[in-house]
């Protein structure tokens, strides 16, 4: 049997110079539960396992550990293939575990940045985003920070994560917004406008928990349909997500390389317009 490939999803060119194959890897898992603490065993062994897949965007955090996620990427890859793109985020503070505080002032988000490229060993950080918008922070305050990181070489590209458009369309007076990271998934459809807007735009829409920390794969009419297509139910819902819309990037992680392979098999899935109508039912969009 073929090993899946990544590439079979199609692919997505972020900010207009970095292609990517669309399903990529969630790097959350890459260090201890709940975000904190040291990477679990065989966290290298399967980051290595990507490139085999065709799997070339890896999203991280420098809250994930904190720091522990980027510095396992870099022992894992570096040096990196060269199609790799390494999307990280900054913007929460870690004082302790399962503390996750929005901090967005700009020396703060342009020392995050600077320290994320560094234990990634880069020059230049690929897709940067900013993991929340901090309301304590003047919101123009924390976008010239990251233009100043722009035009500083940092960072290559601008991500936002759980924004609406108004934000969005702030942002974009001061730096091109590449890609969005907000929580949508088959059973979590609050985003549908967010989703319609990147779409509209050609901006890359990373679903995160995509599977819904596996609360996803109880609905019954993805186990009524999998066994029609030999998947698993993980795999029909990441199929899904593919098809919804040619700016969907999803990034499930793992810890375990069964499932990572599962979920790479996923790419290769085409559902009969009948069968997306029906998971589309499952949870109608809000817009």
């Amino acid at each position: 049997m073929a090993q899946p490939h990544a590439a079979a999803g199609g692919h997505f060119t972020i900010g207009g110079d970095l292609t990517v194959n669309r399903l990529g890897f969630g790097a959350y898992w890459m260090c201890g539960d709940e975000g904190w603490g040291e990477a679990p065993r065989g966290a290298v062994e399967l980051l290595r396992r990507l490139p085999d897949l065709g799997v070339n965007l890896i999203d991280t955090a420098d809250s994930y550990g904190p720091h522990v996620s980027e510095l396992t990427i870099r022992e894992a890859l570096r040096p990196y293939p060269k199609d790799l793109v390494i999307a990280t985020k900054g913007g929460y503070a870690r004082p302790r575990p399962n503390a996750w505080i929005p901090l967005g002032r700009p020396e703060y988000l342009i020392a995050s940045a600077k320290q994320s490229a560094s234990r990634l060993g880069v020059e230049t950080i690929d897709l940067w985003q900013l993991h929340r918008i901090d309301p304590k922070t003047p919101i123009h305050d924390q976008f010239d920070a990251i233009a100043r990181l722009r035009a500083e070489g940092v960072i290559r590209h601008v991500g936002l994560s759980e924004v609406g458009i108004e934000e969005i369309e702030a942002a974009q007076a001061y730096f091109p917004v590449a890609t969005v990271q907000n929580l949508y998934n088959l059973a979590n459809r609050h985003s549908e406008a967010v989703l319609d807007w990147c779409e509209a735009h050609g901006v890359g829409f990373m679903p995160w928990y995509p599977l819904g920390q596996g609360s996803v794969m109880t609905n019954e009419t993805l186990h009524r349909i999998a066994p029609n297509y030999g998947a698993t139910p993980a795999q029909l819902a990441l199929a899904w997500l593919l098809r919804r819309s040619p700016v969907m990037l999803p990034i499930p992680g793992t810890r375990d390389p069964a499932h990572l392979t599962d979920n790479v098999a996923a790419a290769a899935i085409r559902l009969s317009d009948e069968d997306f109508e029906a998971l589309s039912a499952i949870a109608p969009p809000r817009r």
